[in-house]
């Protein structure tokens, strides 16, 4: 397979000409973000594999593509499994010019009252398994010249209360892509991180139980509120695979608060100190523990072949 050199960050494309009959591997792809952007990769003309915890709803989303596509159920924490799923990529449908690290879950509720092992098991999957996604199949990316997205968050920007564990792995993945980046680049793979804002994952319906969480989104401009689908997410993230972008924003007005960022986790701690004030105690732990159905399965599924580590939060 040629190399993908393609257009660098800021030239446009259209058709999907730049990925069309490439080979795309995307992390957490059985429902939400991961889903959407499968098939709007496969719209694009590429051939997909797609990793995920649930095999279930794994092969329901792999039906739906259009071009030749591979689902593997696989624990990104684990480098054995990743390293099977590289190889049967590269024996099957070719070697990867794009890998999308999407994986991730994440924990609510105080520090003190969130189960030990969940909280080490969001840094595992949103940071560990990215660097073990990334180990597996830049071989391959080196071949192909390719280009390794990190999918993160505006967690990065300001840390919230409530949420130690996904803020810290989020921050921790953005440091690692940046500095892979400059290790990678002489070997022509291209590295970038995207930004997401508010979107409508089943890891956002129990946002609203976290009176501080609740009030934290409540204190931002009406078009900061705003919740994106999955769809429309996609679609930010396929552009800025088809450019190779260092920086993807989505939404794109997120560009803008870079420069802002030393601001933000003082606002955000004014506006959590001021909560935590007025609200009961026990209101925050309302709702400790995983949030989502796919973050359900991927502990569930850890602790059962775990032999019960620890029982499985509410």
């Amino acid at each position: 397979m040629a190399p993908i050199s393609g257009p660098r960050p800021g030239t446009a494309v259209s058709g999907g000409s730049v990925l069309r009959g490439r080979v795309a591997v995307v992390t957490g792809a059985a429902r939400g973000v991961g889903e959407a952007l499968t098939r709007r990769l496969s719209a694009a003309g590429m051939h997909v594999a797609l990793l995920g915890r649930e095999a279930r709803t794994l092969r329901a989303a792999a039906a739906s593509l259009r071009t030749p596509n591979l689902c593997f159920e696989c624990d990104v924490t684990e480098p054995d499994a990743l390293d099977e799923a590289a190889r049967q990529v590269a024996d099957r449908l070719g070697d990867a010019s794009v890998v999308v690290a999407n994986a991730g879950v994440a924990a609510g509720g105080p520090f003190r009252l969130t189960d030990a092992g969940l909280w080490r098991r969001v840094i595992d999957v949103n940071l560990v398994g990215s660097a073990n996604t990334a180990r597996a199949f830049l071989p391959q990316l080196a071949r192909t010249r390719g280009y390794f997205l990190q999918v993160g968050s505006t967690a990065a920007f300001g840390a919230a209360p409530m949420m130690s564990a996904y803020c810290a792995s989020k921050a921790g993945a953005e440091s690692f892509v940046q500095a892979l980046r400059g290790e990678v680049e002489p070997d022509g793979i291209a590295v970038g991180i995207a930004y997401l804002h508010w979107t409508a994952t089943d890891m956002l319906t129990g946002l609203d139980e976290h009176p501080v969480l609740r009030a934290l989104r409540a204190h931002q401009p009406r078009f900061a509120r705003r919740v994106h689908t999955p769809e429309q997410v996609a679609d930010w993230l396929a552009a800025g695979v088809e450019r190779r972008a260092a920086h993807v924003y989505a939404p794109p007005w997120l560009r803008w608060c870079q420069p802002l960022r030393p601001l933000f986790p003082v606002l955000v701690t004014h506006v959590a100190r001021r909560e935590m004030r007025r609200a009961p105690a026990a209101g925050f732990a309302a709702g400790t523990g995983i949030m989502g159905a796919g973050g359900r399965a991927d502990w569930e599924a850890y602790t059962s072949s775990a032999g019960d580590r620890s029982a499985p939060p509410r």
